[in-house]
């Protein structure tokens, strides 16, 4: 229930030990033990060999490279790190060299080039989804990189990147810390890579014509949350409140988009999307199997008013359960989720089941299925693999406005939103990586048994 950080020795004869303490809501705290010993040789001794046991875990990080990114969320990285996080890292004797970003993809463009990954043993981005996506697109790139591997290849095997990668939330959802760990509280965060957690997870690669786009790590989304978040980005101004507001303005628009989902069905696995059972903390509870025999591909077709792809159970403050409760982070699968057309009432239901625990895919227009790889390809690109949203888009839709004077019909294409990035491409493959990074996490833990959670008993 508790780990000790590190003994300080104070002048006067009493000793104390500051420790980590598991308290509810998956919430850690520093705690600390104060001890008395009138023989000063062997309090001293006491401090030695503790400092040594400590010493002894190759799993804790010494130097970390750390990233603050200052503008996301409520602008408040450089406050949390240096209140929160700094003090914990300067006790626990981690030094750090620390990089505030200027630019977007400043971290990513740094990791990719210059940084000196040898002298770290791991890396720590402060900031929010965006912020931890550009430090594995970093990592990641430079691992294929070094070793010599062409990223463009939907069926390249890619390398796992060696540093671990900690997620201090600063951001506006921090879906992934909440995902991981189970709370967005920046000291459990920081103790988590204090103790030296380690956390293994799947990475999707999305290509479009042989051509690498990006990486994702929690949600791929087309239709619904990619009209989301290409209406959001044209209100910026509007702060966090324009996903709500780009939410309901998308609902309300129900636009359905018509093409056809390719998909791997992965075979020897955990369990199934619908099963209940949450990716857990603890050995051997989430690993990559190698089927013995590849299975053909499955094909849908039909008219759909979300596909999504989630590599974890996408959870976060306001959906605890999140798009794919059963969803593991380290299986090396992806759970396809497809929202066939269907009423406005009906899509709000489906929509109201991320906020419960009832089994949001028990319903007829929603469908389910674990994958290893999946193409998507809409129906008037069919015969254009070459479609890019971004050069054709005001040709593309004065085109279909002609062929559909309507105004209440759907256009012919969304966008995919991927882990809050709008991909230029609707045609596109993926497939997932299995464990291609290390977190400093443990996945959820289940709750501690004893009686009194805020006073759990010290390791000591």
């Amino acid at each position: 229930p508790s780990s000790p950080l590190y003994p300080v020795t104070p002048s006067r004869p009493p000793s104390t030990v500051s420790y980590v303490e598991r308290a509810r809501q998956h919430r850690w705290r520093c705690s600390d033990v104060t001890f008395h010993c009138s023989d000063g040789a062997l309090r001293q001794q006491w401090i030695q060999t503790i400092r040594e046991q400590l010493t002894a875990l190759t799993s804790r990080p010494k130097h970390l490279l750390v990233y603050i990114n200052p503008y996301g969320g409520k602008q408040q990285g450089e406050c949390i790190y240096e209140q929160k996080v700094a003090p914990l890292f300067a006790c626990a004797s981690i030094s750090t060299d620390v990089i505030v970003t200027e630019h977007a993809n400043h971290a990513r463009d740094h990791l990719k080039t210059e940084a000196e990954l040898k002298k770290y043993d791991g890396v720590v981005c402060v900031g929010g989804d965006g912020m931890f996506s550009e430090i594995v697109h970093g990592l990641v790139s430079r691992t294929q990189r070094d070793n010599g591997v062409d990223q463009n290849s939907p069926e390249e095997k890619l390398v796992p990147c060696s540093l671990r990668i900690g997620i201090i939330p600063a951001g506006s959802t921090d879906c992934i810390c909440y995902a991981t760990v189970g709370i967005n509280d920046p000291v459990t965060s920081a103790l988590h890579v204090i103790v030296g957690d380690s956390q293994p997870m799947d990475v999707c690669s999305v290509h479009h014509n042989n051509t690498f786009l990006r990486y994702s790590i929690s949600l791929l989304g087309y239709g619904f949350y990619g009209d989301v978040l290409a209406d959001s980005e044209r209100k910026r101004w509007m702060g966090p409140a324009r996903y709500d507001f780009s939410g309901f303005k998308t609902f309300l628009t129900h636009h359905h988009y018509e093409g056809a989902v390719s998909f791997l069905p992965a075979t020897d696995i955990l369990g199934t999307p619908r099963d209940k059972t949450r990716c857990r903390a603890g050995p051997n509870l989430c690993f990559c199997s190698i089927p013995e025999y590849e299975v053909g591909w499955g094909v849908v077709r039909g008219k759909f008013l979300a596909i999504n792809a989630a590599s974890m159970s996408c959870a976060c403050p306001r959906s605890p359960m999140g798009l794919s409760p059963a969803a593991h982070l380290a299986d090396g699968t992806t759970d396809l989720i497809l929202v066939r057309k269907c009423s406005r009432f009906n899509f709000l239901r489906h929509l109201l089941r991320h906020t419960s625990k009832d089994d949001q895919f028990d319903m007829t227009f929603v469908e389910v299925h674990r994958v290893r790889r999946f193409r998507f390809t809409p129906r008037h690109c069919q015969n254009d693999s070459e479609l890019d949203l971004r050069e054709n888009g005001k040709q593309l839709f004065s085109q279909i406005c002609r062929d559909h004077p309507a105004c209440s019909c759907s256009p012919a294409y969304s966008s995919w939103n991927c882990d809050g990035e709008i991909l230029p491409h609707a045609a596109i493959e993926v497939g997932v990586h299995c464990q291609l990074i290390k977190l400093f996490a443990r996945g959820i833990e289940e709750q501690p048994l004893f009686e009194d959670l805020a006073n759990p008993p010290c390791a000591l």
